[in-house]
């Protein structure tokens, strides 16, 4: 009866945690998930699989972002392929299904601690409350929003998984079966390493019952040999892991600020974490806290005192039996925070860097607070109120947990809620308000953009990121002197960057200055030879002047990263006659067309002004392939020229419900709505 009510009671945690992320499934991407995965043309097809795991280049579009997380990688190809496209349901469900098979393993391992420790009845229930505290915990929604932020969900279901594996299988560890996940979740994230202090302090706590002090006599010191002898194998597996995939990259991405400030800054910053476990308020998706340059200031003494109390406080609880769970718990708590505290990140602090401490700080919490219940137990069982109370009180800070993901969910909906969000809690990061203008140049609201990229500017005024999108904003405006400026002066500020070249070779092509489109386009290809955005700069520059073979190579090029972009394809039928770009109309008629083929039969139709054809050729590729955002966006570009505005916005937001980040609908969608107000 006991083992059903535990049962029951996991199913109705693990439905909780469902039912608060319940709202979160058609949640845009965001933010880093632009270049690792709208973006990402490596992860449209699964062959790439292989290559996922020896080419840094192929995590992302952005050569400043490539790395080697191949298992997140692979992940989001499998999505692609699942969802047929950009479908943010199946991104969003897969990392679901990794997260709720995390928290199941979680309450076996809380378990098995806790039983090592404390011999009581009521250790399953401690640690089902402890996992449900951190499957509901409204920081961790920042997570799990987050697509790209999977790597964290991986590496930490790795190691836990590891952890768990070397806990609960004794027998098992001479076949060092528990090696397997730690080596996968080195290709997930850079975290793995910690799990060697994990285990180290497992055994030293709960297999040689020895405590913090214990340490420091000599007479002990053998088993701190035989502790680091097991650990070997652990060591030499994840070392040469990490080692192979660090030596993929020249350099870690954001590594930009001094050592030693950022060092004792992490210090305050660790305090805020703790606090933000007990209460998780003002969280935000991208914060204005910077590095404090002053070594004095008193957020530096405040961290650094609460440091020192940790470690009193692991010191302490480590000597009795009984809360060595909460000694590990705490112990795990600062051990998972030490690789974004030791390397210098652009950002000082991020909450999504919360999700793998808080699976320690969870365990010390609930462990400290059932001590204290158990030792009260005979006074407790005099009056059963109490217990009734601590049921409320339990169900008040899970509920109110769980109010706070499906709160934080209608947040990560969109781009702009997300950084309208940021911009009202972190009104001095200019990178919020920057894309918090971006949402409104999206919309049409040029002069809300322009607000808010001169606010950004303040703090950012040497962002060349920024002087792209003023650029842009700037030439849709017509603005062309100020467009030109702040392009050129984006690439003074980043002249190894991709984007600055690209944007403004799209710029030059938009005002038919097609020789200088082209430079600037080869200049961005030299940098980043992915981009398609840039490729298709080319195609236009090249059809335009009337030079089919140069077209046609790089339409080749194109259709070999991205082999369903349907103006390559165009491009690649039009050539062939040595003409611009015509509608690719029965080429093979042996071959049954591919929803493919019907996309470019309508930019035939569509750079022909033959409108009515278009739309009817973009609705065969429907009935082929029904979530078609490309399709979509056609029929609303095309209805957008027959001025029948109503009509646009009802295909355009069709195309958005299937791919929420597509940059032509949105600006379609945009432009029908402020033709349909006039």
């Amino acid at each position: 009866m006991k083992k059903r009510s535990i049962v029951v009671a996991i199913s109705i945690s693990i439905l909780a945690i469902i039912l608060a992320y319940s709202n979160h499934y058609q949640n845009t991407f965001h933010f880093d998930d632009a270049h690792t995965i709208v973006d990402n043309v490596h992860i449209r097809t699964l062959e790439k699989i292989p290559d996922f795991f020896s080419d840094p280049t192929l995590f992302s579009n952005d050569p400043d972002h490539w790395g080697l997380r191949p298992l997140v990688t692979t992940t989001l190809a499998i999505d692609y392929w699942l969802g047929q496209g950009l479908n943010p349901f199946f991104f969003h469900f897969s990392t679901m299904i990794w997260f709720i098979v995390l928290c199941l393993m979680l309450f076996v391992m809380y378990t098995n601690l806790l039983g090592k420790s404390i011999q009581h009845k009521s250790t399953p229930w401690i640690a089902l409350i402890a996992m449900t505290w951190f499957g509901l915990h409204t920081a961790n929604a920042e997570t799990i929003n987050y697509v790209i932020s999977r790597s964290d969900v991986l590496s930490t279901f790795c190691i836990v998984a590891s952890f768990l594996t070397y806990l609960a299988f004794p027998k098992a560890r001479k076949w060092y079966i528990y090696l397997l996940p730690a080596i996968l979740g080195v290709f997930a994230k850079e975290t793995v390493p910690v799990l060697i202090i994990l285990m180290f302090f497992y055994i030293i706590f709960f297999e040689h019952e020895l405590s913090i002090s214990d340490l420091f006599n000599k007479k002990n010191w053998k088993y701190l040999i035989k502790t680091v002898v097991k650990l070997l194998p652990l060591l030499i597996a994840v070392t040469i892991t990490q080692i192979y995939t660090l030596s993929k990259i020249n350099s870690i991405p954001g590594i930009s600020n001094p050592f030693i400030p950022y060092v004792l800054t992490q210090s305050y910053i660790w305090l805020h974490y703790f606090i933000s476990f007990f209460l998780p308020l003002n969280l935000s998706a991208d914060s204005d806290l910077t590095v404090i340059s002053n070594l004095v200031d008193e957020r530096i003494i405040i961290g650094l005192t609460f440091v020192a109390l940790l470690v009193i406080a692991i010191i302490k609880t480590s000597g009795k039996k009984e809360t060595r769970p909460i000694a590990f718990g705490l112990i795990w708590f600062a051990a998972a925070l030490l690789p974004t505290s030791l390397a210098p990140f652009a950002e000082v602090t991020n909450d999504h860097r919360m999700f793998f401490p808080f699976i320690g700080l969870a365990l010390s919490t609930v462990t400290y607070l059932g001590i204290l219940l158990i030792k009260r137990e005979d006074a407790l069982n005099k009056n059963k109120s109490y217990f009734a109370i601590i049921a409320a009180a339990v169900i008040l800070v899970l509920g109110l947990n769980g109010f706070g993901v499906y709160q934080r969910n209608k947040v990560w909906k969109t781009e702009e809620s997300l950084w309208y969000d940021v911009s009202v809690k972190s009104p001095l990061n200019g990178r919020g308000l920057m894309n918090y203008g971006l949402t409104q140049m999206a919309k049409g609201n040029y002069a809300g953009a322009d607000t808010y990229f001169m606010r950004a500017q303040q703090y950012l005024p040497y962002y060349h990121t920024l002087y792209i999108n003023i650029g842009v904003l700037k030439g849709a405006t017509g603005n062309m002197i100020e467009a030109e400026n702040n392009f050129k002066k984006a690439i003074a500020l980043s002249p190894n960057s991709f984007d600055s070249y690209a944007f403004y070779a799209r710029y030059l092509q938009s005002v038919k200055n097609h020789t200088e489109a082209i430079i600037m386009a080869n200049k961005a290809l030299e940098i980043n030879p992915y981009s398609i955005m840039t490729l298709q700069v080319l195609l236009s520059a090249y059809n335009d002047l009337g030079l089919y073979e140069n077209a046609e190579n790089t339409a080749r090029k194109t259709i070999s990263l991205d082999p369903e972009n349907g103006l390559a394809g165009q491009q690649l039928a039009s050539t062939k006659t040595n003409t611009p770009l015509q509608p690719n109309i029965g080429v093979d008629t042996k071959k049954p067309k591919t929803a493919a083929d019907y996309l470019n039969e309508s930019l035939g139709y569509y750079n022909r002004k033959e409108y009515e054809k278009s739309i009817e050729s973009c609705r065969q590729a429907i009935k082929i392939k029904p979530a078609y955002a490309d399709a979509y966006n056609n029929i609303c570009a095309c209805y957008n020229e027959l001025k029948q505005f109503e009509k646009a916005i009802e295909a355009c937001n069709m195309a958005i419900k299937i791919d929420a980040s597509h940059k032509l609908a949105n600006g379609n969608l945009a432009w029908a709505k402020s033709q349909l107000k006039k």
